[in-house]
Order: structure tokens, then C-alpha cells, then sequence
């Protein structure tokens, strides 16, 4: 029996290090476009939504650049948790592969200074200080807060074909 409980704790602990991530997993995982997180802070007038979105940088303003696009990935593929006075909002696109069947497009999409700008309204004044403002070993970690122009973007996405429109159906 107490063979057996010793053989039984050594494969416990030595579990982890079977199943850990090598290092360059766990820096792809991190600087991926999915590593981000976001809130939603509430749902706006006319088809927008309020939300705080973090991004990473290098120096500040990358993060905040970064932060933005976030704000708008979110919105086409991951979709916007709920909170206490907002019901969560599903991604624009719900196919698993989305963006790997409009790669070109989407790479176009959120290129630097690309048409996602078009779609974010920023609503903080100044850098971020304080707790949305962390800085941690190779960079920053900045939040913000950014109004997203939700249903305009819904509109550009069914125009340019990615999405299906809501009148067409099932």
C-alpha cells in the first residue's frame, strides 16, 4: 500500500512537466492576436459597444494601437462577455476558421493604420496611467476604453461578403 501511494504522488507531481508548454509555445501563445483581454463596460447608443480592452506593447502607444485592434478582433470573432448591464454579445463571425478563410482580407483589415479605425471611436483622454497602464517585462500592458461602432462594422463585413446578412437568413 504504501508503494503503491508513493508511485501514485510521484506520477502526480511529475504530471506537470509532461504536459508543460515548451517556451517557444508559451511566446507564440503570448503573442498571438488572441492573448487579450477584454470587458464590456456597457452598450452604447445607435449600434455601439462600451468596452475596456487591454493590449500589449513594447512602448505605450503600441499597446494602445494594439488595444484598438483588439477592441474590434473581439468583436468579429470572439464576441463581448456580458456584464451587469449588458447581455454578452456572440463574434460577427461565428465560423471556427473565420479568419483563416479571409486571411488576406483580415491581414488588410487590421494592418497598421488599416479599416479598423474606422470602427473605433476612443474614449479615453491621454495615456493610460494608473492600473490600466502596467509595466511588465517586455513592455506594456495598457488599457483603454473604446467605444466600437458594432453594427457599422456588422454592415461593412456583410458588404464585403465575410458575414452573412441578418435579413438572408438561415
Amino acid at each position: 500500500m504504501n508503494k503503491l501511494l508513493s508511485f501514485l504522488i510521484i506520477l502526480i507531481l511529475s504530471t506537470p512537466i509532461v504536459l508543460s508548454q515548451s517556451r517557444k509555445e508559451r511566446k507564440a501563445l503570448f503573442e498571438s492576436m488572441q492573448n487579450f483581454e477584454v470587458a464590456t463596460i456597457k452598450v452604447g447608443t445607435d449600434g455601439t459597444k462600451f468596452i475596456k480592452v487591454w493590449g500589449y506593447g513594447k512602448k505605450v502607444e503600441d499597446a494602445i494601437v494594439q488595444a484598438k485592434k483588439n477592441a474590434v478582433y473581439a468583436c468579429i470573432f470572439r464576441g463581448l462577455p456580458a456584464a451587469s448591464n449588458a447581455n454578452a454579445t456572440p463574434p460577427l463571425c461565428n465560423a471556427p476558421n473565420a479568419y483563416q478563410l479571409n486571411q488576406s482580407y483580415f491581414d488588410n483589415f487590421f494592418e497598421t493604420a488599416g479599416t479598423y479605425l474606422n470602427f473605433v471611436n476612443m474614449t479615453t483622454d491621454g495615456v493610460p496611467s494608473g492600473q490600466d497602464r502596467l509595466k511588465i517585462k517586455k513592455g506594456y500592458k495598457v488599457a483603454i476604453y473604446v467605444q466600437v461602432m458594432f453594427d457599422n462594422l456588422r454592415k461593412k463585413l456583410e458588404t464585403d461578403g465575410i458575414i452573412k446578412g441578418l435579413s438572408t437568413g438561415f
